[in-house]
């Protein structure tokens, strides 16, 4: 069951905490998340009854050796040579899920571009800007923070382009 709540100040996840102090509107969607899920965004927008498309996922790759954050949709595959060409680099790489936990502070599955432990390099996919309101991982499994893409750029510090495959 999906329950929407309007953000009315601190506590929460470091990505509804760093939201809140930048002064962002946003939208916290929550479902019961199903442990064996396949895929967790598709989980997300199936749950949430939103079109997949407006659903983006968090994914940490290696661009140049150097972890750089992409955030595609959850109807998307990651385009790496893409995501390398965006990011100023040649060669991307999927980084190791460990790495990419210890990175962010998130479990794998709940990895939020948004107030992250170490603030990496971020790539959003173009497509976000054509939605008045994107959604993306609030920072847990079963919650999803929804806002519009400008809000998510600016909280980021992303570059937008094209990265999907």
């Amino acid at each position: 069951m999906a329950k929407a709540t309007r953000a009315k100040g601190g506590g929460g996840t470091p990505a509804t905490v760093a939201a809140t102090r930048a002064g962002v509107t946003y939208t916290l969607r929550s479902y019961d998340h199903d442990p064996a899920a396949g895929s967790y965004g598709e989980e997300a927008a199936r749950a949430l009854g939103v079109e997949p498309e407006r659903v983006f996922k968090t994914l940490v790759a290696e661009v140049d050796g150097r972890l750089t954050v992409a955030v595609v949709p959850v109807s998307a595959s990651l385009g790496l040579k893409a995501l390398a060409a965006a990011a100023g680099g040649k060669r991307a790489a999927m980084a190791d899920p460990a790495a990419a936990e210890r990175a962010t502070g998130y479990v794998r599955g709940g990895i939020s571009p948004v107030g992250q432990r170490k603030r990496l390099p971020t790539v959003v996919d173009s497509s976000a800007t054509g939605y008045e309101t994107v959604l993306v991982s609030a920072g847990r499994r079963g919650l999803e923070i929804e806002l519009a893409p400008e809000d998510l750029v600016r909280l980021t510090g992303a570059t937008v382009a094209d990265i999907r495959a």
